[in-house]
């Protein structure tokens, strides 16, 4: 079993080589904590790969295994981006954590002496959150921003009811909303005449909840039913909406530029509102 005085002292090792080499320098803009059951690691571990330039910090990733033995196993790297004119590099650092049995309901424990002090503390949850339990529960309290993809979720709109309950207690992200952006921005610049127009929003379950969430929100009034497809479809008055579309976004981006904002997105909690109703 790995103790986090352990998983300190290599990381102080990864940084001193100790074989003459100029030291790395840690340049760490956040600590980027990272829920990642097994089913979803390799899709966790790609993005990760496209993110440390863009956003140096230390990486926790949490791997529950509630089936296994109690214990934690870690692993502890490094990588290195050299700065321009220079023999030093900038490091950013990963560890990846092994949560075995009881060790997953008390992540916060484990996490807690490994956050870099005064930095913002970011957590992409894979999947859905587990609503109400322990080790969600510490993680909302212990982080500034909770990032979530609600593409990710079994039925959307049962998790948006659940996810209203953290909104007094954690700002929270949706990748699944910033997908969405597009249409958003196509179907603002048809005010003040949408108004009054007859609505019909289909396709998949959580793009198209969000999307007839905000609209009901904006518009102050109740919309027909979301009717569930595989492409997103907006029209008013039985005339489709095209929107213009922009640049296709890599799973990196996206949650790069979930990792860029720092507080409450009060259009974003009051369209998840609508969609849980």
């Amino acid at each position: 079993m790995t103790t986090v005085g352990e998983i300190e002292r290599e990381l102080a090792s990864l940084r001193s080589p100790g074989d003459g080499t100029e030291p790395a320098m840690r340049t760490s803009v956040m600590t980027h904590l990272a829920w990642v059951p097994d089913e979803w690691l390799p899709a966790a571990h790609e993005v990760l790969s496209g993110l440390a330039e863009r956003h140096p910090s230390r990486t926790i990733v949490l791997v529950p295994q509630p089936d296994a033995e109690d214990g934690m196993e870690a692993e502890v790297a490094q990588q290195d981006f050299p700065l321009a004119g220079s023999e030093r590099s900038i490091c950013t650092e990963t560890i990846e954590l092994r949560l075995g049995g009881d060790f997953v309901s008390r992540p916060a424990s484990i996490v807690a002496p490994l956050l870099i002090a005064d930095l913002p503390v970011f957590c992409r949850w894979r999947g859905e959150p587990p609503w109400g339990a322990g080790e969600l529960e510490q993680l909302v309290d212990l982080v500034d921003r909770l990032v979530v993809d609600s593409r990710e979720w079994r039925e959307p709109a049962a998790g948006y009811a659940r996810a209203t309950e953290v909104f007094d207690r954690v700002a929270l992200s949706d990748i699944a909303w910033s997908v969405i952006q597009d249409w958003r921005l196509a179907l603002a610049k048809l005010w003040p005449a949408i108004g009054e127009a007859e609505i019909a929003v289909r396709g998949p379950a959580a793009e198209a909840s969000l999307l007839h969430g905000w609209l009901s929100a904006r518009l102050r009034r109740d919309l027909p039913p979301v009717e569930y497809a595989d492409e997103l479809d907006v029209r008013l008055d039985g005339e489709a909406v095209s929107p213009q579309r922009s640049e296709p976004r890599s799973p990196a981006e996206l949650l790069s530029e979930e990792l860029d904002k720092f507080s409450h997105d009060r259009i974003y909690e009051e369209a998840v509102r609508a969609a849980a109703r």
